[in-house]
């Protein structure tokens, strides 16, 4: 492996494209990193869902979110609203959606779920 590597992530290695929404997945060494960007719209409950199945999103997120704003519950009745500049981390069992107009724009640098998230 070499001492440096880059990409951009307008080349990515692999693009899905459920309803409203558009993962993109790069990868570096043994990692990957993934550009999500989610519509107006977008819900895990209507969009992801029947895609992967199950009752809530079971992905880990570690993530960084560049624009718009999103709303999370976790399956333990935590709540949270993320905001672009915003860091998040979110555990297995949750559902999320986007608020507003704008779309979400986030960078997941969980390796695992930006290998296999939104995918059957």
């Amino acid at each position: 492996m070499p001492a440096i590597e880059h990409r951009t992530m307008s080349e990515p290695d692999e693009t899905r494209t459920p309803e409203k929404t558009t993962l993109e997945v790069v990868a570096l060494g043994g990692a990957s990193v993934a550009r999500l960007t989610l519509q107006p719209g977008w819900r895990w409950s209507e969009c992801i869902k029947p895609v992967v199945g199950g009752t809530s999103c079971q992905a880990a997120h570690l993530g960084y979110l560049v624009a718009g704003r999103m709303h999370v519950v976790a399956d333990d009745g935590t709540e949270a609203d993320l905001a672009a500049g915003e860091t998040y981390r979110l555990e297995p069992g949750h559902d999320a959606w986007v608020v507003g107009d704008e779309p979400v724009i986030g960078l997941e640098f969980e390796t695992k779920t930006a290998e296999t998230y939104a995918r059957s």
